[in-house]
């Protein structure tokens, strides 16, 4: 007969208070429990004699001194901020987590929660004995390893960390994934790095509170008849923060607090970026300029993508002066014309490349690879040299770190991998190359590499990295992420709307989208999977482009990119032709919102404010919004409806017939809404019909909100900061900030920047518009706004700096 063998409990059997934390000992390892804020407290468990005292890659040392304390009863143990109480079971070590009023907010089985599982860590050692294979990728050459010895290195702990979650609970974050979940209960998601898939360890509940699991490898997140967990692939401890908030925005700015806030991105960035696989020569891009400018088309960005090196020197961070024979010329044309410029760079370099050689003989590479070691600060250092003095001195702008996950193997497969495959796959690679506990991190380090190198530099410029991958705390290096190299379909643009809302949920303020998807066609890899062969002369592929290019009108960065097929505005028709009209008008609404966009993107900065907002964000009140894919707020004003369907075109220029033009749009409770176009008005907690023709993407204002807009201009450093339209949505009282600074250093840094508090009264019909708090340099003296007060007349005020009311 078979006898039991009862596995250890927690049981807790001593308790240690000192001044930062709670020390809980126990039959199966220590808990420490340090209260960080008032709403955030750190957890970490451990089967070692002591903690690790190693800081998290991303996330910033304590700073605040808060008080709390606790208090023993028989069978449990409490311990409480002003904010948040925590009841620990005594024969468990079973948490759970209740608000300063003493409502649960989530709780760990009976039985405990925390789990570790020790096993043996090994280090791969390549040497001439090793088995490596180079394959050919669409990210360039790699090298897949067959066979190599193994060392060991360290015991390392897989962790898991269980919940009870509630039935009506949502749950949010992860970053980004591709399938299309927005809500992820009942679902099982794998959080590593990916060409099409962003890994943030950023959990958030409509219950009101975040899980950041501070690790740096890969997780799995499960919601199914296994169990509601959270497991992580390698660690050294169990390592998380609770985050305790009454909304989103709390959470999100607790979540900032531990990892760092987000720099602001210039006023440039905020505008249209075109960009295109590939432009080959200075010549073209300067022609592409000067064709936007002489259409009259809004433009602030334009994009070099690979090889702008020479022939066979993958990865190299010079020009090729065969095609780019005067690169600062090229750069110093297009400032001229107010347009900055952006171009591709890469970690890994071909060892025919002057930079490869001197990487490895600085021992600045991976063992037998061409990616240099972000990790290493000495090789972060070297590559921003490299970055600086063949590209950085010619006028560039801004950055594309393209494959900011280098390890991708999912992208050597014809057939696409399964998701339990890839999630090992990926970490069994890229453990071969770096510490196993951080194969989820690489591209916060190379973040970092640009950020702090041109930080040292120069503070006249900004820092723009728009990258693949993103990691915890890659928010503060001014970085935005886009969802990768996806396929033209229409289901693809469908998924793209909760793979943004779920990543912007987890605190990275800034992502995009290639606008009409990277792949166009049909190829013989598995990612490359377009529905369109005929590219833009497709009007089936010109009807989801321009639904795509709306969609990336309210994104917090607005840019049109891919392969296949060009994708300048004018490829998709003539002016007075539905689709070029529609894509002008709408650029031209990108325009005329910068002043709404830039405001909000200093409160991002300044307030920790989302932009890009799922709609529990400001509906928490209304459960009807949780499982909502595809309408979204653009800052606190806007509803988005994006539309996923075609209505005009099937593939290969088939007609519909009969499509209805509409979509259904839920107005969510709480707040009443306009109809941003008609300015019709309609009562929330009900679902309407909303007209969605070709140049009429349904979007509604809330009522109680307000819009800053301008006229339109060619580029945002156009745009007039001396006269702005101030639209007011009545039925309910209204605030805004207008944010205002040089546009493009960091001076804001030292308090260089200038804000204006708006305020609406509806039961008095009063505007105020406060006494502006700040200044800069070039600050204009006085600004125009034209008020309209929707269903009221217009009224014109000079605002000279000074308190202003106006009444209706």
């Amino acid at each position: 007969m078979l006898i039991a063998d009862r596995r250890k409990q927690a049981k807790i059997e001593q308790v240690v208070k000192n001044e930062h934390a709670l020390i809980l000992e126990t039959a199966n390892g220590s808990i420490r429990i340090e209260p960080f804020s008032e709403a955030i407290l750190r957890v970490t468990y451990t089967l070692r004699a002591q903690f690790s005292d190693i800081q998290g890659l991303g996330t910033l040392p304590k700073l605040e001194v808060c008080p709390w304390d606790y208090t023993e009863q028989e069978s449990t143990i409490t311990l409480a901020t002003r904010k948040i109480k925590l009841v620990i079971e005594k024969n468990t070590s079973a948490f759970s987590y209740y608000d300063h009023q003493g409502t649960l907010l989530t709780k760990e089985p009976a039985r405990g929660g925390k789990h570790l599982n020790a096993f043996d860590s090994y280090k791969t050692v390549l040497d001439e004995h090793s088995v490596v294979e180079k394959i050919e990728t669409p990210d360039g050459v790699k090298e897949v390893v067959r066979d190599a010895q193994k060392v060991f290195d360290q015991t390392l702990y897989q962790t898991r960390l269980e919940f009870e979650w509630s039935e009506e609970e949502a749950l949010y974050g992860l970053g980004q994934q591709e399938e299309g979940s927005l809500n992820l209960r009942g679902t099982r998601q794998y959080v590593h790095q990916a060409n099409m898939k962003i890994a943030i360890p950023v959990l958030i509940s409509t219950r009101g509170y975040g899980i950041l699991q501070d690790t740096y490898s890969p997780l799995i997140f499960n919601d199914n008849e296994y169990g509601s967990y959270l497991y992580n692939i390698a660690a050294s401890e169990l390592d998380y923060y609770f985050i305790h908030g009454e909304n989103f925005d709390e959470i999100v700015s607790g979540y900032r607090s531990l990892t760092g806030r987000a720099s602001l991105l210039p006023k440039w960035a905020f505008g249209y970026m075109q960009s295109l696989e590939r432009y080959e020569t200075e010549q073209e891009i300067i022609d592409t300029v000067k064709e936007y400018r002489r259409r009259q088309l809004p433009l602030d960005s334009i994009v070099l993508d690979w090889q702008s090196w020479e022939e066979g020197k993958w990865g190299q961070k010079t020009f090729d002066r065969s095609r780019f024979p005067d690169a600062k010329g090229m750069t110093d044309a297009l400032h001229d014309n107010g347009v900055h410029f952006m171009i591709s760079i890469w970690p890994n370099m071909h060892k025919s490349t002057e930079n490869h050689a001197e990487m490895e003989q600085e021992n600045g590479l991976f063992q037998q690879s061409e990616i240099y070691n972000a990790f290493d600060p000495h090789a972060r250092n070297l590559y921003w040299k490299q970055a600086n003095e063949g590209l950085f001195s010619q006028g560039i702008d801004a950055w594309w770190c393209d494959a900011s996950e280098p390890i991708t193997p999912e992208w050597n497969a014809f057939v696409k991998p399964e998701p339990d495959q890839n999630y090992l796959a990926f970490h069994d690679t890229a453990k071969i190359y770096m510490d196993e506990t951080h194969t989820n991190a690489y591209s916060l380090m190379h973040a970092q590499s640009i950020y702090e190198g041109q930080r040292s530099v120069t503070d006249t410029k900004r820092v723009v990295n728009l990258t693949r991958s993103g990691y915890t705390g890659q928010q503060k290096y001014g970085t935005i992420l886009w969802s990768g190299d996806t396929s033209a379909k229409w289901k693809t643009l469908q998924n793209q709307i909760p793979a943004g809302l779920n990543l912007c949920a987890t605190g990275m303020p800034y992502w995009t989208v290639d606008i009409g998807a990277f792949f166009t066609k049909q190829g013989s890899m598995w990612f490359w999977d377009g529905d369109f062969e005929d590219g833009c002369a497709d009007l089936g592929y010109r009807e989801l482009y321009t639904r795509w290019f709306q969609f990336g009108v309210f994104q917090p960065v607005f840019r049109s990119h891919g392969t296949d097929t060009r994708r300048e505005i004018w490829q998709f028709g003539e002016k007075g032709e539905m689709f070029y009209d529609t894509l002008a008008q709408f650029d031209e609404l990108r325009y005329r919102l910068l002043p709404y966009i830039y405001s909000m993107a200093g409160m991002v900065t300044l307030k920790d404010y989302t932009i890009m907002r799922l709609l529990a964000f400001d509906f928490m009140e209304d459960p009807e919004v949780f499982n909502i894919k595809d309408q979204y707020m653009f800052g606190g004003a806007l509803m988005i409806c994006p539309v996923t369907t075609p209505m005009y075109y099937d593939k290969q220029s088939v007609p519909i017939e009969g499509a209805d033009k509409t979509r259904d749009v839920y107005l969510p409770a709480g707040a009443d809404w306009f109809d941003f176009w008609t300015q019709e008005k309609y009562g929330g907690g009900q679902t309407v019909t909303a007209t969605a023709t070709l140049d009429r993407l349904p979007v509604y204002a809330k009522a109680g909100s307000m819009i800053p807009m301008a006229e339109v201009a060619q580029h945002s450093g156009a745009s007039s900061e001396s006269e702005m339209k101030l639209v007011i949505y009545p039925d309910a009282d209204a605030a805004f900030t207008i944010y205002q600074d040089e546009q493009d250093n960091y001076n804001y840094e030292q308090g260089d920047y200038a804000t204006i508090d708006l305020s609406w009264k509806n039961e008095s019909n009063v505007l105020t518009i406060e006494k502006r708090a700040g200044r800069y340099e070039g600050m204009e003296d006085f600004i125009t706004f034209i008020v309209e007060v929707i269903g009221k007349e217009s009224k014109t005020i000079i605002y000279k700096g000074d308190e202003v009311t106006c009444s209706w």
